[in-house]
Order: structure tokens, then C-alpha cells, then sequence
């Protein structure tokens, strides 16, 4: 006999079409889960809601252009976000489900006014790998943090906003008790359709220069993939670079295509009477490549086998035996030079080597990768804290550098750092570089102001080292350049307040240049101190700056002290100068290439004379017949040709300029080049597999004859 179910089961199939809808619709409205479903979406629109919020509130004060393809990856890959605050914040009791909505709501919200704060101080995104240094940033640098916050408060009044409706209306937009089975499941599984549906866009073919996908898998940029995919999706991959790593790009982007010449160097057919030899050591890539069995350093070792040296030049040598005294100066830039306020600095930069287009990018972690970058020659890491704590920390080989390179020489080689000796982990990463190190803590006895004084560091210092063994070789890390640049908080400024009451300028502009009259000050006393001592003409100075003086960013002072637009503009905010200067020189020597402080390294050691390796330096003898080619972190990229502008995918030729076809990719995958093999050399210690430790001569290639008849250019 049949029951009640199966009867109606036999039944339903003589239905008739119309029957069997009535009767499926009566089953649908009878299944107790569709409330629930309908409860789901509540809490998913609450969390769709908010981080659309979040973003796009984010969006409107930190990314350059509002209104771009970024809008749709930020839609599509918040949906999954959403989907899964939603799930989490059903699978509880009433009171759970509450707790949870609001402690994913609350750390949703810390994040971005964190991200808001943070970008304020210091126009960078914060990635976790910089959370090590957090405390010790957010220790020194309280009043820095404390006007940060105070600048934000809008944004983060904003960013609030969602708590308050949650807050308000949480009776009507969480879950009163589980969900069940189905609708969990629901929304797991809009997650992940909406997660894949991101991913599947992310590969589509595009036509840029720098690929939606090759920022998603292979180059974590946190600034541009923020304007790209959102604060939330740039956490995920923060997140996911960190655990797992980045995707390797392909060989064929790695190594150079040796039919084009980008930015390699000439061939040394030049236009005079004398052809140089190229900057090389003798080293047997051959035989290393047959003797390597990790495929990341084969291709290393075939790369830097087949890079282009640069040639040795007429300022081969030019500075050979002299005094050299390297300063990475804090926030310095082309806007503190000035000829009433800051003569010396004026001086310094217009007397000597001047160079008409260097830039001086702002890298990941401000100060301490810009100074890595001047001191190494290579493009800091943003897979690590700090390239030059891991480089201390591990022990890495950083053979080329004026530290290692002239103390193998003979030189006595002392660094300096007029601040906390620690900070930055500078006693594990400056001692590895070869020097004697010292900073407040540990031999450097300063006055502890806020900043502290650059002439007060020089006072103490340069008399010591004008009495000891000659030629030497000090390198100072300067601190007065320090923001903030007001006349409050700021010691320096504060201190040379009354030279620029009369000058016009606003309050940060002048509090700037103020604290920029100290290092003013320092390097004329180092001048007065060398001359007295008879080393005036035996002696380079030479200094570039960390960064940009991003502390007077929002106030209207970089274009004051420039041009309109410049603080718009993500290339020519970077452009700044480089100190190089001897007081034997008499005209100046005017440079127009393009060059950056990747550059100063290979250059300095070939105005030394020194005996290195130009292949396995990133950056190129700025003096060279190499043409130039300056990066920023965003892969921004200025040639002699143009600039290309990544965040608009845009080349902007020079003034009659001609561009060759396929010449903005082909430099682009250079660009590629020069941030992936910057990283393999840390990472692999890679100056060490080369036989290249620390202490132990360069191996010098056998000498070539130089050529001494007329040749014709290439």
C-alpha cells in the first residue's frame, strides 16, 4: 500500500504543465529555508554597503584618478569580501552573530583609517612586512603621528560611518540566529563565483604597458595596485605575496633581447681621439653557469654575462686618491638649494658636476630604502622590511659600495648618523657595508633635539677625521631635513626661524628651508675645516637626498618652491640634484642625462678610478656614453626620449623627440629587469657566489690597450 509521499509522487506526473508550476511554486513558498535566504541578504548588503564605502571614500583622497577601470576590480573583489563577512557573521546566535559583525565592520575600519593616517605621513601604503618597524616608527616619530591624525580626522569621520549604521540599525541588518545549511552555502558559493569572475578579468588582454595581471601576480607595487584593485584586495595580496611569493615573470622578459638597446651602453665607439675599455672584473660567467644548479642564479649568471658594460670615459680616474665625503641628506631636494638661504648648498650643486635631470624617487620604506638605493647602487626590496636591515641582518655581500670598495683600498671608512644609532637597524646594516659605524647610542655625542643638528654632527667629526690617516672616506646619514616643517615641533626650523620671516614664503616652506640653513651651515663649516687643513682640493663632496620632502605634500609648498603642478606630477616631484663636487674643480661640468641615486655608486667609483664590475650594478655611471633611464616605484620610467606615466599607461615624448617603435615596451621590460635582478642580488647573496666578499680585491680584468687614434661614432 502506498503512503501519503509516494502517492503524490505518481500523481505529479499526470499533472499537466500548469499543475505541475502551481504545484512547484506551492512547494517553493512551503520550504522553511526562504526566510533565512532572505535574511542572508541583509548582512551581505550591510558589508557590500560598507566596504564600497570604505574604498571609495579611501579612493576619493588618496588615488590620483578617481574614475577609472580600478572601479570595477574594486566592485568585483569586494563582492567576495562582502559575501564572506556576511557568512561569518550568520553562523552564530543573535548576540554572535552581532559580536562578529561588529568586530569585521571595527577591523575593516581600522585598517583603512590606519591606511588613511599612515598615507598622510608619509603618501605610502602600509604593508605588513613594515610592521617590525611600526613600533619603533610610531615611538620616534609621535608628533609626526599625532598631526597625521590630526589632518585624517575628516577621512576617518567618513570612514566611520558604516560602524554608526551598524550600530543603529542592528535589529534589522543581523541575523537573529544561524542561517541555515543552504543559505551558508549560498553564500560560500557567491564568494567564490564572484573571487573567480575578478581573477578571469584580471587575465583578459588589455594592451598596457604594465598589465592589470602582471601587477596582481608578478610586481606587488602597494601604491599602484591600491589605485588598481582597492585597500582591501592590496591587503590580500600583501598578505598572499608574503606567504607564498610572487609569480616569476617569464624568461624572455628577464633576459635582454641583445637586438635592442635601450639602456645599455654604448660599444665605446665614440667621436674623440681615444676609444675606453668597458668597467669589468674578470669573471667566468661560463664556468659558473656550468657549475650552478639553482635555475634562479643560472639565469642570474647568464643575464649579467650578457648585460652591456658601460666604458670607461674622460672622468675615468679624475678623482683618484682624494678625500671623499658622502652624505645621504635627509628630505634634501632641489627645493632647499637656494642662493640667498642656503649659499653653501647652492654652491655645492652649481660649482661642481651639475646635473640638470636627476631624480631622486621616494621608494618603499622612505628614508632607510632611499639611503639603501644612493649607498648600493641597486633598487630597494619591498618583499622585506628593509633591504638594508636584511642585508646586515644576513650578511649579504654588498661588495659595491663606497664603504666596502674603499676600505679594501686602504681608506680608514667611518659612517655616521646624527640620530638613534639602531634605528632602522642601521648597527646591523652599516658596519656590514664596512664601515665604522656610530649614531647617538654609540660614540656619537649630540645634542638629543628634535631633529637633531647636522653642524653639531660635522663639529664633532670632521676634525677628527682631518687629523687621522689620508686620504678617508666619511659617510654621514643626515637627520635636521627632518619634517615636520613647521616652527613648533621642529628644532632646526625653529632655530633659523628669523632668516626666513622676511622671505614671503608660507609656514612650511619657510619652516623647510630652515631647517635645511643647519645642513647648510654643517657643509660650509666642512669647508672652512678642509681648507684650514690644506684638503680643500683633495677633497669630493658628494650627496644626494633619501626622498622628496613628502612632509610638505597637501600644503602647496613643493610648488612653490618649484613650479605649478610639480607636487601633481609622479615623476617631476621626484626631480631634485645631486651634490658632486671638488674643490680642485674649476668651471662646472653641466650633465643633462637622465640619472637617479641608483646611479651615484658606478659613478663615484669610476670618477675614483676604481677597479669594479658595471654589468652587476643596477644602476649606470651617470658620466658614461650609457644612455640614462630613471625608475620610480610605481615603474614610472624618464628616458631621453620621454617619460612614461604607469597609472595612465601614457608615454609623453620630449620635444622633438623621435620614439622608435615597440621603445616604450622594450624600455619597460627593462625597467622589469633592473627591480627583479636588484632583488635576486639581495636575496641570493649573489655578489658572494661571485667570489666578490667584502675585504678581498676586486678580480681585475686583464687591461685593454687604449686606443689613442680618431674614431668614427657609431
Amino acid at each position: 500500500m502506498l503512503d501519503k509521499d509516494e502517492g503524490e509522487g505518481i500523481l505529479y506526473i499526470y499533472l499537466t504543465e500548469k499543475e505541475r508550476a502551481v504545484t512547484a511554486m506551492k512547494r517553493w513558498k512551503e520550504w522553511k529555508g526562504l526566510e533565512e535566504l532572505k535574511e542572508l541578504w541583509r548582512p551581505a548588503g550591510l558589508f557590500v554597503g560598507a566596504i564600497l564605502w570604505l574604498e571609495l571614500i579611501w579612493r576619493a583622497f588618496y588615488v590620483e584618478r578617481f574614475f577609472d577601470r580600478g572601479l570595477l576590480y574594486i566592485v568585483l573583489f569586494s563582492l567576495p569580501a562582502a559575501l564572506v563577512c556576511a557568512f561569518i557573521s550568520s553562523l552564530w546566535g543573535k548576540k554572535g552573530n552581532r559580536i562578529a559583525a561588529g568586530v569585521l565592520l571595527g577591523l575593516l575600519t581600522l585598517w583603512y583609517a590606519t591606511q588613511a593616517v599612515y598615507n598622510t605621513i608619509f603618501h605610502s601604503m602600509l604593508v605588513t612586512k613594515s610592521f617590525g618597524m611600526a613600533g619603533q616608527v610610531f615611538s620616534n616619530y609621535w608628533r609626526e603621528t599625532l598631526v597625521g591624525i590630526g589632518k585624517t580626522l575628516p577621512v576617518i569621520l567618513l570612514l566611520v560611518l558604516p560602524l554608526a549604521v551598524l550600530w543603529f540599525l542592528r535589529e534589522r541588518l543581523i541575523p537573529t540566529s544561524r542561517m541555515n545549511t543552504r543559505a551558508l552555502v549560498l553564500a560560500a558559493g557567491g564568494a567564490v563565483v564572484f573571487q573567480l569572475l575578478g581573477v578571469a578579468c584580471i587575465g583578459l588582454p588589455s594592451g598596457e604597458t604594465m598589465t592589470t595581471r602582471e601587477l596582481y601576480r608578478q610586481s606587488f607595487l602597494p601604491d599602484v595596485a591600491v589605485a588598481r584593485f582597492g585597500v582591501l584586495t592590496t591587503l590580500r595580496l600583501d598578505i598572499q605575496q608574503s606567504l607564498f611569493g610572487l609569480e616569476e615573470p617569464d624568461d624572455d622578459t628577464l633576459l635582454p633581447d641583445q637586438s635592442v638597446d635601450v639602456s645599455q651602453a654604448g660599444d665605446g665607439s665614440q667621436n674623440t681621439e681615444t676609444t675606453y675599455g668597458p668597467n669589468v672584473l674578470n669573471i667566468d660567467f661560463d664556468a659558473l653557469m656550468a657549475g650552478e644548479t639553482d635555475k634562479t642564479v643560472q639565469n642570474m649568471h647568464q643575464y649579467f654575462s650578457t648585460r652591456q658594460p658601460t666604458m670607461k670615459n674622460e672622468y675615468t680616474g679624475m678623482f683618484e686618491g682624494k678625500n671623499l665625503i658622502l652624505l645621504t641628506g635627509e628630505a634634501f631636494w632641489i627645493g632647499a638649494v637656494h642662493p640667498e638661504y642656503t649659499p653653501t648648498l647652492y654652491k655645492l650643486a652649481n660649482e661642481g658636476f651639475v646635473f640638470e635631470n636627476f631624480y631622486n624617487p621616494l621608494w618603499w620604506y622612505s628614508t632607510i630604502d632611499g639611503e639603501y638605493a644612493h649607498c648600493t647602487g641597486l633598487i630597494p626590496s619591498n618583499q622585506v622590511n628593509s633591504s638594508f636591515k636584511y642585508s646586515g641582518k644576513n650578511q649579504v655581500s654588498i661588495y659595491f659600495n663606497m664603504g666596502n670598495m674603499f676600505g679594501t683600498a686602504g681608506y680608514p671608512v667611518t659612517a655616521y648618523h646624527n640620530h638613534t644609532y639602531t634605528y632602522y637597524g642601521r648597527d646591523l646594516s652599516h658596519p656590514n657595508l664596512g664601515y665604522d659605524y656610530y649614531g647617538i647610542g654609540n660614540g656619537l655625542d649630540v645634542a638629543t633635539t628634535w631633529p637633531e643638528s647636522d653642524l653639531e654632527m660635522m663639529e664633532k667629526t670632521i676634525p677628527q677625521a682631518l687629523a687621522g690617516e689620508k686620504p678617508f672616506h666619511n659617510y654621514y646619514m643626515t637627520v635636521s631635513g627632518h619634517m615636520n616643517y613647521n616652527f613648533q615641533g621642529n628644532a632646526m626650523s625653529k632655530k633659523h626661524k628669523e632668516a626666513l620671516d622676511a622671505s614671503g614664503l608660507s609656514e612650511p616652506a619657510r619652516a623647510y628651508l630652515a631647517c635645511h640653513i643647519e645642513l647648510d651651515q654643517a657643509l660650509a663649516y666642512v669647508l672652512e675645516q678642509l681648507e684650514a687643513a690644506g684638503e680643500l682640493e683633495n677633497t669630493v663632496i658628494c650627496m644626494s637626498g633619501d626622498h622628496y620632502p613628502y612632509g610638505l605634500d597637501g600644503t602647496g609648498a613643493i610648488d612653490e618652491l618649484t613650479a605649478p603642478g610639480t607636487e601633481a606630477d609622479l615623476i617631476e616631484k621626484y626631480h631634485s640634484t645631486l651634490i658632486l663636487w671638488s674643490g680642485d674643480m674649476t668651471e662646472p661640468v653641466v650633465v643633462e642625462k637622465p640619472c637617479s641615486s641608483i646611479d651615484v655608486v658606478p659613478t663615484l667609483l669610476n670618477l675614483f678610478g676604481m677597479d669594479y664590475d658595471s654589468r652587476l650594478i643596477i644602476g649606470r655611471d651617470i658620466l658614461s656614453d650609457s644612455p640614462g633611464l630613471v625608475t620610480t616605484n610605481k615603474k614610472c620610467f624618464v628616458t631621453d626620449l620621454g617619460r612614461y606615466y604607469s597609472n595612465t599607461d601614457t608615454f609623453i615624448p620630449n620635444e622633438g623627440a623621435t620614439v622608435p617603435e615597440g621603445y616604450v615596451q622594450d624600455t619597460y621590460k627593462e625597467v622589469q629587469r633592473m627591480f627583479t635582478y636588484s632583488e635576486r642580488i639581495l636575496f641570493n647573496d649573489y655578489y658572494r657566489k661571485l667570489g666578490l666578499n667584502p675585504g678581498t680585491p676586486p678580480p681585475v680584468a686583464e687591461a685593454e690597450p687604449v686606443q689613442t687614434e680618431q674614431t668614427e661614432a657609431s
